[in-house]
């Protein structure tokens, strides 16, 4: 009799891991995607084109678009949508700046802090504390970064501002995660339409950044701005904006924003395998070091954080999602 009363909970609980599995892994499929094609976008030689923010904002419009067509507009929340979307340009357009100026393979250490950040804004906004094995997990991932600038710094590819706009992108991302899943309950948990709100926001917000980063004389100049390759591509790569986008948000909330970013980092270490043998990379020994640091560290810090969330569950007798 138990172990009937128990299959519809074990049913559940398989059913929702099965869904958090196929939502990380179309999060990993389309993120590596993204990077890999906004990568040829912002520093071939084949686009040429100085306009890495002009880039980013015509992803954004093709997110708005798509959204806008998908979903049932019915509410409206600008004042709740605005920090987001804020947060949200400051991400993918540091991103995109960092990834304009490193190479793929450096782009996961250059990105590597977003776990630090988090768990700094989760105690400044939060005002949760951390255990010491989260702040040491935490210290071997800076480590990690230090080493991998450190190996970088000895290349020819190695970029400070691209390095920079990377430490950037990894705090925008931090405060992010955290922002989408407040957000989230004003739109009903609706990913299309927080998506859609969030695309038109950050469309209006990146004109006037367009302008002042002086982009305009590089559009309206470039060569094959109405050819059909250009147009192709650009449109490729906001469909590629788009997915990012939505995957983004989804895993956010069938999990949480510390998962998030754990699989995100994850993600990056099999997108710097990946990049190194699709360009033909060679690492030193070191090099490769400071990315296991990070990784391994990454790893800890989300068995650390696991093993403390069972323990609170038992104390508390409330399930979380993990």
């Amino acid at each position: 009799m138990y172990q009937k009363l128990d299959e519809p909970k074990s049913t559940s609980l398989l059913g929702k891991y099965i869904k958090v599995f196929l939502v990380v892994t179309l999060y990993w499929f389309i993120s590596i995607l993204t990077v890999f094609v906004n990568k040829h976008l912002l520093s071939s030689d084949t686009v040429s084109l100085e306009a890495p923010l002009f880039v980013t904002w015509f992803q954004c419009v093709v997110s708005a678009v798509i959204c806008f067509i998908a979903s049932l507009l019915g509410r409206h929340f600008p004042s709740l949508m605005m920090p987001l979307s804020v947060l949200f340009i400051l991400t993918v357009g540091a991103n995109n700046l960092c990834l304009k100026y490193v190479g793929v393979a450096f782009y996961y250490v250059g990105r590597s802090l977003t776990t630090v950040f988090n768990m700094v804004f989760t105690y400044v906004l939060l005002r949760q504390k951390t255990s010491t094995p989260s702040i040491v997990c935490c210290l071997l991932i800076v480590a990690g970064f230090m080493l991998g600038v450190n190996q970088e710094s000895q290349t020819l590819t190695f970029s400070l501002q691209g390095t920079i706009f990377g430490i950037l992108g990894s705090l925008a991302l931090a405060l992010y995660s955290i922002q989408t899943k407040k957000s989230l309950q004003y739109v009903n948990q609706e990913v299309w339409l927080l998506s859609y709100y969030n695309n038109l926001y950050s469309s209006l917000l990146f004109l006037p950044l367009i302008i002042l980063n002086g982009e305009l004389e590089a559009i309206i100049t470039y060569k094959s701005l109405y050819e059909f390759w250009f147009i192709f591509i650009m449109l490729a790569g906001g469909l590629c904006g788009f997915a990012i986008g939505f995957v983004t948000t989804l895993q956010i909330k069938v999990t949480s924003p510390l998962t998030h970013t754990i699989s995100g980092t994850a993600k990056a270490c099999a997108q710097t395998v990946i990049a190194t043998h699709w360009y033909q990379d060679k690492k030193s020994f070191l090099w490769w070091t400071s990315n296991a640091i990070v990784l391994l560290a990454s790893a800890a810090y989300t068995k650390v954080k696991q093993l403390e969330m069972q323990r609170q569950h038992r104390s508390s007798g409330i399930g979380q999602k993990v």
